[in-house]
């Protein structure tokens, strides 16, 4: 039958289930007003305002994952191989060796690492040293017995007695101050016929790091009555699934904020003092003394640049040149990745094409693997240069208002712009275990044994579902045990 629109507001409901004019209802009328008062439009889908929100994988990346049993991890880094050091001329002696005179000592001070080694530097009676400040370099060999005197201080004879070279090292009769900023090298040694033998000997040095698994723990709960309320919503989720879900969509996401809270602790944290200020900490914290973080650890023991800012190209090629001196310094590994937020991104694009002759004048065809009937691509995933290879990788967590992008766009002097790590294992000796392993420079331990994993435990407690308690709600707990080991930070850089 035809059915003809009743003017609004005649509506009349019918007592039985029949199709009349006058009880139909027109959702497309606005003049009704029904359903807009009573029907709003539900959308049943979620839109993905930001995304993929989560932050995590950057130490998938890069690291592995290892089980450990104790309360901290201990490793040991090698030591430099030769034996060299920074010091000073003294002015006891003459070169000649009488007394009341100028010149004839080095005093050591450190090693190149910085490390004060006074007293415990490896330089012996007979070593030839090449020795160097601003102005002079020379070739010296000890004449005493380190040992048979403060063992800082060395006596040397220059094999080149020229006034000039003397003078030049603050060696000559008359010096005024001790000449400062020598670097001093053991380059072999020198024995007359017949001489006795070496007096002493040189042990491996190495360096001991240690660091300790933190606790992280989350909950989320929902009562017994909300359980059992139906209320679907289509969502999907980071991680690939879809589906309808109520309260347990707010549960996923706070697995996935957990998830994500496993690895920014693993970047930000620091280790705590143990002689706080306030008394209120200082118990707490000299029980836990926190956890060394990524960032911290290249801070105080890796290398940091601030000069890749896109301002002039030829300026942040400098400054890789600059950082590839850094890594020739420290033996440094041939494959580095960084990680870096998208103004550090764009500048290295920048400055790597500009190194094209043909990009100022027009568009550049084959050099970066274009044709003409594709778009240009001007942004670069890796280069090499010197005998190093760069690839470079843009890092959500850098750029994200609500990760370290929001405290970089607050603190811009002390922004965090990307890392560089090096691609590859060491070889390092293992406390625990008792031997060398091979591991990669950066991977996160977390605790477990034969009974207990605490890699990432999950566990439900309630009345909901299985009954556990008398508690009448759904609670799920999280829980995660982990410290991350930063091996060789001198070959990493933080780019700030």
């Amino acid at each position: 039958m035809a059915i003809t629109s009743p003017t609004a507001g005649t509506l009349t409901p019918a007592p039985v289930m029949k199709a009349l004019a006058s009880n139909y209802l027109d959702f497309t009328s606005a003049a009704d007003g029904w359903a807009k008062q009573y029907m709003p439009d539900v959308m049943a889908q979620e839109a993905e305002a930001f995304g993929n929100r989560t932050m995590a994988g950057f130490l998938r990346q890069v690291g592995a994952e290892e089980a450990m049993t104790s309360d901290q991890v201990i490793w040991s880094e090698q030591g430099r191989l030769h034996l060299a050091y920074k010091g000073r001329v003294g002015h006891d002696d003459h070169q000649d060796g009488s007394s009341g005179g100028d010149g004839g000592q080095i005093v050591i001070e450190q090693d190149m690492d910085g490390n004060v080694v006074e007293t415990t530097h490896g330089i012996r009676k007979n070593d030839l040293l090449l020795i160097a400040d601003s102005n002079t370099t020379a070739v010296v060999i000890v004449t005493n017995d380190p040992q048979t005197t403060p063992t800082d201080t060395i006596r040397v004879a220059v094999y080149d007695n020229n006034p000039e070279t003397l003078a030049g090292l603050g060696f000559a009769d008359g010096a005024g101050d001790d000449t400062t900023g020598l670097t001093i090298l053991v380059i072999g040694s020198e024995y007359a016929k017949g001489a006795e033998g070496r007096t002493g000997q040189n042990e491996p040095t190495h360096k001991t790091y240690t660091n300790k698994p933190i606790i992280l723990k989350d909950k989320y709960s929902v009562s017994g009555s909300d359980a059992a309320q139906i209320g679907w919503v289509e969502v999907s989720s980071e991680d690939g699934t879809g589906g309808y879900l109520w309260y347990v969509k707010a549960e996923a996401e706070t697995r996935l904020r957990f998830n994500d809270y496993l690895e920014m602790s693993m970047l930000e944290t620091v280790k705590g003092s143990s002689t706080a200020a306030d008394s209120s900490t200082d118990d707490f914290l000299q029980a836990n003394n926190g956890h060394q973080g990524l960032f911290n650890a290249i801070e105080t023991r890796g290398n940091q640049t601030s000069g890749v800012t896109g301002v002039n190209a030829a300026t942040d090629l400098a400054e890789f040149d600059a950082i590839l001196a850094e890594l020739d310094k420290n033996g440094g590994i041939e494959e580095n990745m960084m990680f870096v937020n998208r103004a550090t991104a764009l500048a290295m694009d920048d400055m790597l094409a500009s190194m094209n002759s043909y990009g100022a004048g027009g568009t550049s065809y084959g050099v970066f693997d274009n044709s003409e009937d594709m778009a240009l691509n001007l942004g670069f995933s890796g280069f090499r240069r010197g005998s190093y290879d760069f690839y470079k990788s843009d890092w959500k967590y850098l750029n994200q208002l609500d990760g370290r992008g929001g405290i970089n766009a607050t603190n811009t002097v002390g922004a965090i712009r990307g890392v560089m790590v090096p691609a590859g294992t060491s070889s390092v000796y293992d406390q625990m275990l008792g031997r060398n392993l091979t591991r990669p420079f950066l991977h996160v331990r977390y605790r477990a044994s034969e009974t207990d994993n605490r890699y990432l435990k999950t566990w439900v407690t309630g009345s909901v579902g299985a009954v556990t308690s008398d508690l009448d709600a759904m609670e799920v707990h999280y829980l995660s045990e982990r410290a991350l080991v930063t091996q060789g930070a001198n070959n990493f850089f933080l780019m700030n």
